[in-house]
């Protein structure tokens, strides 16, 4: 991953000067293989090589330590791939995101939760920063569409493959079957191999990812490129600022004594930092991936693109994706957090829509069925008698119309759909023959259920 991001660093420097010959300035990179020692690959490049910003680190986690040696250098460092919420500028000023927080999408997840009339939801999260972070941010967008976590699980990255199962067995047990998975790829990899090993990825069951899971869950390919542009554009941002700046190859530095070359006491402060910082913030133009554009700190236009059941695109619209394991994947429309749910790009541009299921296409369901999970097909058996209770009215003009059902029974069942805390897709089955009468005894209608002709 750091030898392709590398490569489109250079590619990006090439490029820019290759269309900005005339800049004074010029970009003079140093590369550092951090070998998981972020910590001590910045302190070198700010002692050792004054460097006057970073570009990196990858995760959110190694992110916040370099953040805070920015903040005591002066050195803004630009990251276009850690996407924790907290990293923003009012606690760490000299960091900036060339790309969107996770929070950005809790809005579009709550919608397409609120669409389906999904009431709950099993959130399963790692149990670091990256995971911790955005539950957070869910917890106060699922309490504003009425929709609750009934149960968190928390996996941490040291449980072993026999815990993870033992988890999913305590899940499959529990009555809501819908899951909202928020991981790193690692362990949703792991996770999501043991959910279908254990019959959790079938019909029945609804799966939604966040975009950091799913980003890596269509192909390695998309992945990368998608990270890439990221990559790339970063680099035309702070190319640009660097002119703006009129930084030239000179010391900036005021060094502090220390004893070491890498000691953390002897950072020196880089006198052009704040400046090269407002620099950057005010930068703006159309990049490989979209238009950047910096506001308080990170990137409000979307610099991936990724593919996910919640899906970024430019202008803060979420494309919301229906994946199967495999390759498979459809898109079943569009948010916008002004204009809500369309079927169609250009529709969300112009209408404002409310939220609602028919807004959507069909998702591919775990299992392959059309329809949502949780379809009961209830038996109703048909009797002269006891009409008050349960009452069949046949339409005389066609055979091929479907009967009328009502009575106190069938009114207990839909009032009990009012209360229950999910969404329970259904359908009436007369137990009759051909001859619309009664099929056979209570007895022998639910002898149905065990010959799954009803369930």
């Amino acid at each position: 991953m750091g030898e392709m991001e590398e490569s489109y660093i250079l590619m990006a420097v090439s490029d820019f000067y290759a269309v900005n010959a005339n800049y004074r300035t010029r970009l003079n990179l140093f590369t550092r293989d951090s070998k998981d020692d972020v910590a001590w690959c910045a302190l070198d490049l700010m002692n050792n090589e004054k460097v006057h910003a970073i570009i990196g680190p990858q995760s959110s986690a190694q992110a916040k330590f370099v953040a805070n040696l920015g903040e005591k250098a002066h050195v803004p460092i630009l990251s276009f791939s850690a996407t924790s919420p907290l990293l923003t500028t009012n606690h760490n000023p000299f960091f900036i995101q060339t790309t969107q927080d996770n929070s950005a999408q809790v809005k579009a997840i709550a919608a397409l939760i609120q669409a389906y009339g999904w009431r709950e939801v099993i959130s399963i999260y790692e149990d670091t920063d990256y995971g911790i972070d955005l539950i957070l941010y869910l917890i106060d967008a699922f309490q504003e569409v009425d929709v609750r976590f009934p149960y968190r699980s928390v996996i941490s990255l040291s449980l072993k493959d026999s815990d993870i199962l033992e988890e999913l067995k305590k899940l499959k047990a529990m009555q809501t079957r819908i899951f909202l998975v928020h991981m790193t790829a690692s362990l949703g990899s792991k996770l999501f191999l043991h959910v279908k090993n254990s019959g959790m990825m079938s019909e029945g069951y609804a799966w939604i990812t966040t975009q950091g899971l799913s980003n890596w869950s269509v192909t390695i390919d998309s992945k990368i490129m998608d990270s890439m542009q990221g990559a790339y554009d970063t680099i035309w941002a702070l190319a640009m600022a660097v002119e703006k700046a009129n930084i030239e190859h000179s010391s900036f530095w005021k060094q502090n004594s220390g004893e070491t070359k890498v000691d953390h006491a002897a950072i020196g402060v880089s006198e052009i930092g704040p400046r090269l910082l407002n620099k950057i913030a005010s930068t703006r133009f159309q990049g490989l991936s979209g238009y950047f554009d910096l506001i308080k700190g990170y990137e409000v236009r979307v610099c991936l693109r990724i593919q996910v059941w919640v899906r970024m695109r430019d202008s803060a619209i979420f494309e919301k994706v229906g994946c199967k394991c495999g390759q498979t994947k459809r898109i079943i429309g569009y948010w916008n957090p002004k204009k809500g749910l369309s079927k169609e790009i250009d529709d969300i541009c112009e209408i404002a829509y409310s939220i609602s299921k028919n807004k959507l296409k069909a998702p591919i369901w775990p299992g392959d069925p059309i329809n949502q999970p949780k379809k009961l097909t209830i038996g109703v058996q048909v009797r002269d008698a006891f009409n008050e209770f349960i009452k069949v009215e046949w339409c005389p003009r066609s055979d091929k119309d479907k009967p009328k059902i009502s009575g106190f029974s069938i009114d207990v069942f839909l009032a009990m759909l009012d209360i229950i805390p999910f969404p329970l897709p259904h359908e009436f089955v007369l137990y009759v023959n051909e001859s619309r009468q009664s099929a056979g005894t209570y007895d022998e209608l639910i002898l149905q259920i065990k010959l799954k002709v009803i369930f």
